[in-house]
């Protein structure tokens, strides 16, 4: 009987872990609004060997980086490179890389003059 009340409440423990993991992995469906700092990758942040524009954003305590996808980065990096600017990013949250960068499909930036 232990044993078997054991492989359940395992097998349960498992269970859950894996739907928690498999959430975290997907990639939201509706847009989010990110406020924080719009600036380069490798110029400011030195995260990168190429220029990548992304937003930092601090979220309960920790800093985040989020990329803009390849339209976005060409269309707003000109005005980040070399000077971070606040701001905030809407769009859609894309399901993580294999290296773990998380991006961010823009759909408006706001920049603070």
């Amino acid at each position: 009987m232990k044993k078997g009340l054991t492989f359940v409440l395992g097998f349960a423990i498992l269970l859950v872990g894996v739907v928690c993991l498999q959430a975290d992995d997907q990639a939201a469906t509706e847009p989010v609004t990110l406020k924080g700092t719009v600036t380069c990758a490798k110029c400011d942040l030195k995260q990168s060997d190429k220029c990548a524009t992304v937003i930092k954003v601090t979220k309960d305590g920790k800093d985040m980086v989020y990329y803009f996808d390849k339209a976005s980065n060409k269309k707003h990096h000109g005005d980040i490179c070399t000077s971070p600017t606040k701001g905030e990013v809407t769009g859609v949250l894309q399901k993580k890389d294999k290296d773990g960068k998380q991006t961010i499909k823009v759909s408006t930036v706001k920049l603070e003059k």
